[in-house]
């Protein structure tokens, strides 16, 4: 008989790839973490997840639950690593794509160029045949010109084909029909229809969402079935789920056929598990900063709700529109700005950090694989911040030498000295996160003194006291085992899939009955989809948001209806509630009709969720953690003597005071002067600035 319950996570980054292992003893309850990191593979990103597996020496035969996720989908699309794609529409739309939208973001600029798109014009061809916006057929579609455009695409080349027709979201039939004829045609090739993906209008978006879905598909698709098969060969039973951008896992087998949900996998783990953590510590308001070794990731969560959209672009920046991608994703802000992030001067003597990075290899000039830039994370050393002589934990001996020569490189461009430039780094640095964290809080019309700041990631807690004092927040918490959060974070993810569809109804008196209709059918799909996968209608769970907007406004609003039908006395319900959250959103709110624009469905059901347990405070006294102290610069705040703690033994109802260091394996908690610190019954570090 089995004594013990094994759940293991693994989050492939873009710098490491980390491990989370819980072992649940089945008699007693008690349950015992292991953690690793190894260096992340590209492009066999499934021989990182069985080094890091071998690294935290976890077996795959003794694995009763495995989620994982991956940065293999953003990298296919932002390093141009997918296959060659055709496109497929409706009659005089094939530049659709290309037109998009008028949304340049460098307005002024008068030599604009719009981002190429991911097809060519030779590569883009259209089809008879016509849907009205209300799904009617208004003209059949016609075939006869598929086996030529098939056999043009062969001759091109193409690997994939995506198909998007005009209105294909109010009825997908015509999209259905060519689907299977261009699988029946051609067997080998991998085809993406947009109504497998989304089900809303924007006819550019869901252009653009089935083309870049199609475009990663073979090498996701590929990646998938290898890292199965490379956990099978080390015993692992079972089939492993997969982390997609809406906080959800999902079987292996459905992500397969729509990888492009995996498209932020790894940062919506982190999130979720920050939401969570939230709520195990009675804190639901929550700012929640991912900080890797490539970029910092933030998002704001409200009454323990991680919000999810589907207004999501990629590569879009203060000189690009960017790709929309139209599926549910975590709604976040990224910015180029973490541990291996390559300080710079301009032509004008102004220093930069990011968002170019030193990644993995050659990594920051510490690492001493090469690298001669510096970075964040070489100023860090240079001022105390960083152990020299712990550096990641003890596996890689800092290479000082080459972290100064770096620092004094900048330094002498400025006209400072190396310590000067390495403080300049890390202001600029932090200056940047917390122009991120106010696009997340104060742009949309909520006050960071309201919320409580959840740092995370190799570099959150180095950072996460300077970006609060800025902010005004009063309590910053660094969880436990921080570096690998993002993978903890998989551990409390339930599988969840997110259905957004297309439905149009003004809020008025009898309009219950046809909006109610719209969220049962949703439903009734999801249902059979999950009966499908042998998961039963008792076991799934459903949660209801709409899509409002005042009458013939552009964008919408999204509110959570409550639980139960929609009722005629509910209609005036939901009306005030988004009266009050358009207001809190946009500061004003107006006389005038409301409508529902589209429905979201969220269907969840538990498949092995962690269920943590807090632990007793200990009796035993801070000074038992400590290790020594060291001269720390903390920019601003001046040099102290601050005591080393070592984050392993910290027990649950230790407290101490700042200036301090908490340093573990993977991360580095920086502990200013005058904070207070207190550690609660999951070993989580609680800050109070």
């Amino acid at each position: 008989m089995k004594k013990s319950n094994i759940r293991v996570a693994t989050d492939v980054g873009g710098t490491f790839t980390d491990l989370v292992c819980f072992e649940t003893d089945v008699e007693t309850g008690k349950h015992s973490v292991v953690t690793a990191k190894s260096d992340t593979t590209p492009p066999d990103f499934e021989t990182g997840v069985l080094n890091v597996l071998a690294k935290g020496n976890v077996d795959p035969s003794e694995v009763s639950f495995l989620a994982h996720g991956t940065t293999v989908i953003i990298n296919s699309l932002t390093e141009r690593k997918g296959v060659k794609v055709g496109l497929i529409t409706t009659k005089g739309f094939r530049d659709s794509l290309e037109i998009a939208r008028g949304n340049r973001p460098d307005f002024f600029n008068l030599h604009y160029q719009k981002p190429i798109p991911f097809v060519p014009r030779y590569l883009r061809r259209e089809l008879p045949g016509r849907m009205s916006y209300r799904g009617k057929e208004s003209e059949p579609l016609d075939m006869a010109l598929l086996p030529n455009i098939l056999s043009d695409f062969k001759s091109e080349g193409v690997e994939a084909v995506a198909i998007c027709f005009l209105h294909s979201y109010a009825n997908f039939a015509h999209e259905k029909t060519a689907m299977s004829e261009v699988q029946k045609l051609w067997p080998e090739v991998a085809v993406v229809a947009s109504h497998q993906i989304t089900r809303e209008w924007r006819e550019y978006e869901r252009t653009s969402t089935a083309v870049l879905s199609a475009y990663v598909q073979p090498a996701a698709e590929k990646y998938l079935q290898q890292l199965a098969n490379g956990l099978k060969k080390k015993g692992f039973k079972g089939s492993p789920y997969i982390m997609q951008s809406n906080c959800g896992v999902d079987s292996l087998e459905s992500v397969s056929r729509i990888p492009i949900t995996m498209v932020e996998s790894g940062p919506a783990s982190g999130f979720w598990g920050a939401a969570e953590l939230g709520k195990l510590i009675n804190e639901p308001n929550v700012l929640a900063l991912d900080i890797g070794g490539t970029t910092a990731k933030c998002s704001l969560i409200e009454n323990g709700q991680v919000r999810i959209m589907t207004n999501y672009w990629i590569e879009r920046d203060g000189k690009s529109a960017g790709y929309p991608i139209m599926v549910p994703v975590v709604d976040l802000v990224e910015i180029g700005n973490g541990g291996g992030s390559i300080a710079w001067v301009d032509e004008y003597g102004k220093l930069h950090v990011g968002p170019q990075s030193a990644g993995a290899i050659p990594g920051p000039a510490a690492y001493g694989k090469g690298g001669i830039e510096a970075t964040t994370t070489d100023a860090n050393l240079k001022l105390g911040r960083i152990n020299h002589d712990y550096f990641c934990g003890g596996s890689i001996k800092a290479d000082m030498k080459a972290a100064n020569s770096a620092l004094n490189n900048v330094g002498k461009k400025l006209g400072i000295t190396s310590t000067e430039a390495a403080r300049g780094i890390i202001r600029i640095a932090n200056n940047n996160m917390i122009n991120a964290l106010k696009l997340v809080s104060l742009n949309r019309g909520f006050d960071p003194r309201d919320f409580v700041l959840i740092a995370f990631g190799g570099g959150g807690g180095m950072h996460a006291v300077d970006l609060a004092q800025e902010l005004g927040v009063k309590k910053v918490v660094v969880p436990a085992a921080a570096s690998v959060f993002s993978a903890w974070g998989m551990m409390m993810s339930d599988l969840r899939r997110d259905y957004f569809v297309t439905h149009l109804a003004d809020l008025v008196d009898g309009a219950a009955s046809n909006i109610e209709k719209g969220f049962s059918d949703v439903e009734s799909q999801a249902i059979s989809q999950f009966k499908s996968e042998g998961i039963e209608k008792k076991n799934i769970k459903f949660t209801r948001y709409g899509n409002f907007r005042y009458k013939n406004q552009e964008h919408t609003t999204e509110v959570k209806l409550s639980d139960g039908k929609v009722s005629d006395e509910q209609i005036s319900l939901i009306e005030d509630e988004f009266h009050k959250t358009y207001e809190h959103e946009y500061t004003y709110r107006l006389d005038m009709a409301v409508e529902l624009v589209g429905i979201h469905v969220v269907a969840t059901t538990e498949v092995g969720k962690l269920t943590m347990k807090e632990m007793p405070n200990q009796k035993t006294d801070e000074s038992e953690a400590r290790k020594g102290e060291r001269e720390v610069d903390y920019a601003l705040d001046g040099i102290h003597q601050a005591i080393l703690y070592d984050g392993e033994k910290l027990m649950p109802g230790m407290k101490l005071i700042g200036p301090a260091i908490i340093e573990d394996s993977g991360a580095t908690t920086v502990i200013h002067p005058g904070n207070k610190v207190y550690i609660d019954g999951y070993t989580n570090i609680h800050i109070e600035i």
